[in-house]
């Protein structure tokens, strides 16, 4: 399970490095996530029913195997879109392993206290993976270069094949339904069309008949997975327990959480590493009050969790989150990495604390053979909340940039002396800005403006602090809005 949370957020200490090799837009960078994600997302319940009916053992073998090459063809990717490929392939094998692997730890503990101490393990070890990826990253980046942070899972992922061969027992749920390929195929028409339109909306154009098509299908395919699970005799996710507002609750919160926090880390790694000018390991190094933050509070949480009550909680740990997005907002061309310290140990805090509630508690409302739906429910809000996350932000960053760079543009002056830049050069200035590239958009201005590029290096660092700003402003303003609808809902739950 760490191995699986860090390779989402592992990519982001190398998304820099993988731009700059692979010659990636922005688009190209937020699939690195989303094309692993979103398979997770589409998968995760299949994949937990088809372990309670074929094994849950087999089922992790295989998802393990399926990871573990796809983790080597990552690294041996030549451009971005093989590389966006295979990290969908490998995706399908997290999926089949997300879907067993705490089904398998509730198997293995049938006592309630040592399976709960165990299900609390198994939570702080997702929070700490999660915060633990840009350090991780960082360190592999900038020490061998970013392919290693694929590399690395083989060693280990031959292992853990070896280990469940040797030691996990097959486990099967007592009356195991049959897999719902229908509602998989439908979740994946409502999340892969939306996705799509938000990464490429700024690009396209968002009253463009692509993008509005792209959205019309995702609704389209939103509106007949519910009609379809409400019907189907096995369905995928049973909607009498989603509709329980306590479990809504958990299940907004891992939306919330890994949607505003988790993918704003993104962002920040990039502005870290091309703007402000550090190396990937230096970028992860100052990604540690984040990650200290949730490895300390994780492990307490899960400890106390059955003497916290969840309905003060789980609102109190998402508000935590709001105020440490808030804390990062107001960022400028003067702004350093210390600007994000205080917010970042706040976030952090939050966020450990609400995926060790949302995983501990989703078990609270379902009997031993539903673990796996129970669970995957809430893994799967996690995975949708950074599939959506990653495209609605970068989005909101490549706006706030590029309209923040069109305007210094055009007043660009260098002493008393106004810089004309033409259209075209003006363009491939913005669109690198919007896609990340900070400092390093100075590689596409021309000779003839070199006298400008120390002006044009300033307008490059306040525009990036204008995009980041942009998106942490909002990841703040939803986790804010999550936090009130969290803790509704957990009033009404208590009725």
């Amino acid at each position: 399970m760490f191995m699986l949370m860090l390779d989402m957020t592992i990519v982001a200490a190398a998304l820099a490095n993988i731009q700059s090799s692979l010659d990636a837009s922005l688009s190209g960078l937020q699939w690195v996530v989303d094309a692993y994600t979103l398979p997770v997302a589409a998968l995760l319940l299949t994949a937990a029913t088809l372990g309670d009916r074929l094994g849950r053992r087999r089922l992790y073998i295989a998802g393990m195997s399926i990871f573990t090459l796809a983790s080597l063809g990552c690294a041996l990717a030549g451009d971005i879109v093989t590389l966006n490929v295979v990290r969908a392939v490998q995706g399908v094998g997290a999926a089949l392993l997300f879907g067993v692997s705490l089904p398998l730890v509730a198997a293995a503990f049938p006592d309630p206290m040592k399976r709960a101490r165990a299900i609390g393990i198994y939570g702080a070890v997702m929070a700490s993976a999660t915060a633990a990826g840009p350090l991780v990253g960082g360190a592999l980046v900038t020490a061998i270069g970013w392919e290693w942070i694929f590399l690395i899972n083989v060693p280990i992922g031959i292992a853990a094949v070896a280990l469940a061969y040797r030691y996990v027992t097959e486990s099967r749920a007592d009356s195991a339904a049959p897999a719902d390929w229908a509602g998989t195929g439908l979740l994946t028409v409502a999340l892969l069309p939306g996705v799509l339109a938000l990464i490429e909306g700024n690009e396209w154009g968002w009253s463009s008949m692509r993008v509005i098509a792209l959205g019309a299908t995702s609704i389209a395919g939103l509106l007949a997975f519910i009609v379809w699970e409400l019907r189907a005799a096995h369905p995928m996710l049973d909607l009498r327990l989603v509709v329980r507002p306590a479990f809504a609750a958990n299940a907004l919160a891992a939306f919330a959480g890994a949607g505003t926090l988790v993918a704003a880390t993104n962002f920040l790694a990039l502005y870290f590493i091309n703007t402000l000018g550090h190396d990937p390991f230096q970028a992860g190094l100052r990604a540690l009050p984040l990650t200290l933050s949730a490895l300390v509070v994780a492990p307490p949480i899960a400890v106390l969790h059955d003497r916290l009550p969840a309905r003060w909680s789980l609102p109190v740990s998402m508000g935590v989150v709001a105020a440490g997005l808030w804390l990062c907002t107001g960022a400028d061309a003067s702004t350093t990495w210390t600007h994000y310290i205080a917010g970042s140990i706040l976030g952090g805090a939050g966020l450990g604390a609400v995926t060790v509630i949302a995983s501990q508690s989703a078990l609270t409302f379902v009997e031993v053979d539903r673990a796996g739906m129970a669970t995957g429910a809430v893994n799967t809000a996690r995975q949708v909340g950074i599939v959506v996350g990653v495209a609605g932000l970068g989005a909101v960053f490549s706006h706030a940039v590029a309209a923040e760079a069109g305007a210094g543009l055009a007043a660009l002056t260098v002493g008393t002396m106004t810089v004309a830049v033409p259209d075209e050069q003006a363009d491939m200035i913005t669109e690198a800005l919007g896609s990340g590239a900070g400092q390093r958009v100075i590689e596409f201005v021309p000779d003839q403006f070199a006298a400008a590029v120390p002006a044009l290096s300033e307008l490059a660092r306040g525009a990036t602090a204008q995009g980041l700003d942009a998106v942490m402003a909002t990841s703040s303003a939803i986790a804010a809005v999550a936090t009130l609808a969290v803790f509704v809902l957990l009033r009404i739950g208590r009725r």
